[in-house]
């Protein structure tokens, strides 16, 4: 599901290589309305990934340092907290850097991050065992449902996060139009890989004492909350391997974070330069870095650190945000498709009549398996965002125009999807009246007839090429504005 999704980010990142990407491709798509929500999605997701990864490097760095984190209740501490602000503050420290020193850091990071796993992968399989696979009811031991649920719900989706970073950062990729969709595609294919074979490796390591209270317990123990790969390395006789997770463990999360503030502010640069938020966003410094929007990444932040205490209280209402930020990109790569079908793309999508409308109800799917519980604090977050760009565009005599007629169908998808998963079957708060089975088929219903209205009231390609035009080079390059 998350392939199909970055596929069709591939081709408008190498179509429109511009910073904030996909706060700004329904913007060109479908005008100002739909502009502000998946750009308000995108920021969201972007602003919320630097305090949870902040929260896992708290978490497994515990494993060292006892007062970081509480396990019993899967809470930081106070001094934990402190870290953590002091995580967030060295992140933003480190992307004051000109962007050829920034990617030096990130490099040895992101090989870091890619080697350990590569090396436990390798390692465990010689501890492999098929046993667990048949343990405790096998294959599917909680039903077809609570996979579906787990697939947001467990940070599964989370996990996938990141091939739209290259998207964010276009505006400072050489040859993004080659190098953009190349990035995305090797990053989503080799995540996969690495992803599936961390999952069979554990599952292979895992002995039969480890499964004596069934898979359920798994979640509470509390040697496995510290690092579930170094305990099953320790556990069969891999110490040294179980020392370089351990060390991984807090490491990788702190690139992941670094990125990500990155990537806030260039988004929060994009939603400027789409006139939603106030210029002064838009500055750059000598180095091409948008600084202020970078202070109001950090600030904003700290915000959500304060009331979600662990990284798993975030991340269902972050997948969510992402993935409404990422059903932008099925909608305006068909409306582009359909109005401006000779722009210069050099990764085409193939299938994208039928890859396009599916990637929309895979979108669709994935924040109705969030459950209404997530769907409705979306929802406020949502209105609060409208209610803030609102205030900042009633101050800005240069502001869009308001494209209604291009957006009518949004809010009748935003509403519509609350009231499938309110009487669906997923999360705590939900009436069940729909039957497990017919509410997904409902979902995909629902989706295609917003796609087909969507498209059917995308803007017209002047406006579309108006838009693209105005909004591209030359204030794209680095240090161009101050």
């Amino acid at each position: 599901m998350i392939i199909v999704l970055a596929l069709v980010h591939a081709e408008l990142g190498g179509m429109y290589p511009v910073a904030g990407g996909t706060a700004r491709f329904p913007h060109f798509a479908f005008g100002s309305i739909a502009g502000i929500s998946f750009g308000f999605f995108s920021w969201v997701q972007a602003v919320t990934v630097a305090p949870i990864e902040c929260f896992a490097v708290m978490q497994y760095l515990a494993y060292y340092w006892h007062g970081l984190f509480d396990v019993t209740n899967g809470e930081v501490t106070g001094i934990g907290f402190v870290m953590s602000i002091i995580l967030m503050a060295l992140f933003t420290a480190v992307n004051f850097l000109a962007m050829k020193l920034f990617n030096r850091v990130n490099l040895v990071l992101t090989w870091w991050k890619v080697a350990i796993p590569v090396l436990c992968i390798i390692v465990l399989l010689f501890k492999f065992h098929g046993g667990s696979f048949n343990s405790h009811g096998g294959f599917l031991p909680y039903g077809t449902k609570a996979m579906f649920a787990a697939i947001p719900g467990a940070g599964i989706v989370f996990a996938y996060l990141g091939f739209e970073q290259a998207d964010q950062l276009a505006g400072e990729v050489k040859n993004p139009q080659r190098n953009l969709p190349r990035a995305i595609i090797i990053a989503i294919l080799m995540c996969t890989v690495i992803y599936i074979m961390l999952q069979v490796v554990f599952l292979g390591a895992l002995r039969p004492g480890d499964l004596t209270h069934g898979w359920a317990a798994l979640q509470t123990n509390p040697s496995l909350e510290l690092g579930p790969l170094a305990f099953l390395a320790g556990g069969v006789g891999l110490g040294w391997l179980a020392i370089i997770l351990r060390i991984d463990a807090f490491i990788s999360p702190s690139g992941t974070g670094l990125v990500y503030q990155t990537s806030t502010s260039r988004i929060g640069y994009g939603l400027a330069r789409n006139r939603y938020y106030p210029q002064v966003f838009a500055r750059v410094d000598k180095n091409g870095v948008p600084w202020i929007s970078l202070i109001l990444s950090f600030v904003l932040g700290l915000v959500f650190l304060l009331p979600f205490p662990s990284w798993s209280s975030l991340v269902g209402l972050v997948s969510s945000a992402s993935v409404l930020m990422y059903a932008g990109g099925p909608l305006s790569l068909a409306a582009f498709r359909g109005q401006v079908p000779d722009a210069n793309r050099p990764y085409r999508m193939p299938g994208s009549v039928v890859l396009s409308p599916l990637a929309f109800i895979i979108a669709s799917m994935i924040i109705y398996w969030s459950g209404f519980e997530i769907i409705w604090k979306l929802g406020i977050t949502l209105v609060i965002g409208y209610v803030i760009i609102g205030i900042f565009m009633a101050y800005d005599k240069q502001r869009p125009p308001l494209d209604w007629k291009s957006a009518v169908w949004l809010p009748v998808y935003l509403i519509g999807m609350g009231i499938i998963s309110w009487q669906g079957q997923f999360g705590p708060d939900n009436t069940n009246r729909i039957p497990f089975g017919i509410d997904m088929l409902i979902v995909a219903v629902f989706s295609l007839v917003i796609f087909l209205w969507a498209q059917a009231t995308k803007l017209p390609r002047d406006e579309m090429m108006n838009l693209v035009a105005r909004q591209s080079a030359p204030a794209e390059a680095a240090g161009s504005e101050s």
